[in-house]
């Protein structure tokens, strides 16, 4: 096969390449994947208002998000368990992201450690924070990113529980225990030789690096998903922010925003940015699309915040289509994960020079020449998405 041409292009070397449960990982959602469908089908009936005869010789794509230049709008958003996807993933993908001069940000549940991809990248990186019971290991793993540098925190709300995945069941990542699906995963690792000595071999150690201290070494991925069940906090209210602010003092985002009055509140409380996201589909199966929801949540908040947005994104087009419904920058997730899995850092480079391809693409046949020129006029029923909100339907 030659390079790839787009992110499906990315998903098919990534199928032939992984293990068949952690492909399913990555590319399944929850339940019967209604709304990780809806991700995908409603930024796809975005239209787009065609204008010719403008000027778009230079096309201008950086920006500024949290007191950080960036040279794209967009961010790598955190993805659970990608460093299994290539050897050490998170650091390929971290200095793919720098190159790129855009943020790279690293999940609690990520096998690399902050302290590692520290030490892979010199470029400063987010870092993704889950409510966890044990909140003295929470202040813990603030310290942790503050110390590695870290430039802003994003603050994951949508997950109190873990959302019901069928794939990762059928797949034998969850729910077959002990020695019964460790064998399971083992034949499937077996079928990808090349993934085998790449991250089977290559890539040890095998183990959650930030909740290591927590989880204990040499524990399987059932003990992952039993520590997760039993120690993400339910009980986590917006009161919880306070402790969060105590630990840290940068740029705070709250991940998981599907509801203006959520948005509102986030605001009110002293969130700096927060990210539309139905978790890409992975938690409650049947709630809108990011697509759907971010005209309201824009409108309601940002003026007062920094809005991201999340979910369905599969081309620099579909980064476009999102800053015209009210984003100010756009999280990357399944793109990354896809093209880390297919071709390592060298994959992830690739797939940001397609974003930045196709975004100079859409704005150049929409006539505009910087991102302050992408907002809701470019869409072709623009007027109806300032009155009532974007309807798919």
């Amino acid at each position: 096969m030659g390079q790839a041409a787009s992110t499906l292009d990315f998903r098919q070397r990534a199928r032939r390449r992984l293990p068949h449960f952690l492909f399913e990982y990555i590319d399944g959602g929850s339940y019967a994947e209604t709304t990780l469908r809806r991700n995908v089908a409603d930024l796809e009936k975005v239209m787009l208002r065609q204008r010719v005869l403008r000027d778009v010789g230079s096309i201008a794509l950086s920006t500024t998000l949290f007191g950080q230049r960036m040279a794209l709008p967009v961010a790598l958003a955190p993805i659970g368990l990608a460093g299994l996807n290539a050897r050490r993933g998170e650091v390929q993908a971290a200095r793919a992201a720098a190159d790129a001069g855009v943020p790279f940000c690293l999940s609690t549940v990520s096998a690399c450690p902050l302290a590692e991809v520290r030490r892979g990248t010199d470029q400063p990186f987010w870092f993704q924070l889950y409510m966890i019971r044990d909140r003295a290991f929470m202040a813990d793993l603030l310290g942790e990113a503050k110390a590695a540098g870290c430039s802003a925190l994003v603050f994951t709300v949508d997950m109190p529980v873990p959302g019901s995945r069928y794939r990762d069941y059928r797949a034998g990542l969850a729910g077959a225990a002990g020695r019964v699906g460790a064998l399971r995963r083992a034949w499937q690792a077996l079928r990808r030789p090349r993934w085998m000595w790449d991250v089977g071999v290559h890539g040890r150690p095998h183990q959650l690096g930030n909740v290591a201290p927590v989880l204990g070494k040499n524990t399987g991925l059932e003990d992952f998903f039993a520590w997760m069940r039993n120690n993400f906090d339910p009980t986590v209210t917006w009161r919880d922010l306070d402790f969060v602010r105590r630990n840290w003092d940068g740029p705070l985002i709250i991940k998981g925003i599907l509801d203006a009055e959520d948005a509102r509140e986030a605001a009110a409380l002293g969130a700096d940015g927060i990210v539309v996201s139905n978790h890409g589909g992975r938690q409650l199966d049947g709630v809108p699309s990011s697509a759907a929801a971010l005209p309201a949540i824009a409108a309601a908040v940002g003026e007062r915040i920094t809005v991201l947005a999340d979910g369905g994104v599969r081309s620099g087009l579909d980064v476009v289509r999102m800053l015209a419904l009210g984003a100010h920058g756009v999280l990357l997730g399944r793109a990354w994960a896809y093209a880390l899995a297919a071709d390592g850092e060298a994959g992830v480079r690739r797939m940001l020079a397609l974003v930045e391809a196709e975004m100079r693409v859409a704005m150049a046949l929409t006539g505009c020449t910087d991102l302050s020129a992408v907002t809701r006029d470019i869409l072709v029923n623009g007027a109806a998405v300032a009155e009532t909100g974007f309807d798919p339907l």
